[in-house]
């Protein structure tokens, strides 16, 4: 399901945009500073504020602990297009994909997009896990409290008032 935007006109307009950002491999500080300098001068978006650095447990197999952030990003590029400069991003810093939810040096999530819900093959907005993690939602609440998930109907700061926070710390 999905709500409906023309896509034509998106590359036009200004959409609101939520980008978690994470690394957990390498100088995981330098690489998240670096991905967002990259954001901020690629053409089609614009760096409006990203959150502090969040140290934060890990999901999944035994690795070490992460940085976690979240930043807000004006697009004039759609979903899809915005996925492609995301994942070219994670391959400067070497991303590789070899364990599911394993050590990576960045990764990039795509988590809100305006109020839009898309189910893509390759991509889902929000991201569907996003409500459950809170490496993603402090930082978030921190810049963007009151964005409201268009699948709960709930605020950001309200999402995060149900998830339990004690691996997050900010650094």
């Amino acid at each position: 399901m999905s709500n409906q935007i023309d896509f034509s006109q998106s590359e036009k307009q200004e959409n609101n945009v939520a980008v978690a950002l994470g690394s957990n491999l390498g100088d995981s500080l330098s690489i998240l500073e670096n991905a967002i300098q990259i954001l901020s001068k690629t053409p089609g978006i614009t760096l409006n504020t990203y959150s502090s650095w969040y140290l934060t447990k890990p999901i999944g197999p035994k690795q070490p602990d992460y940085l976690n952030g979240c930043a807000l990003l004006k697009v004039e590029l759609t979903p899809q297009k915005l996925l492609e400069i995301i994942l070219d991003i994670e391959k400067q810093f070497k991303r590789v994909r070899l364990v599911h939810w394993g050590p990576r040096t960045l990764d990039l999530d795509l988590i809100l997009y305006n109020d839009l819900i898309l189910d893509a093959p390759n991509l889902q907005i929000p991201h569907p896990r996003m409500r459950e993690r809170a490496f993603v939602l402090v930082p978030l609440a921190e810049i963007a409290p009151d964005w409201i998930d268009p699948v709960s109907g709930k605020a950001i700061a309200q999402l995060l008032e149900e998830v339990e926070c004690s691996g997050v710390s900010k650094l």
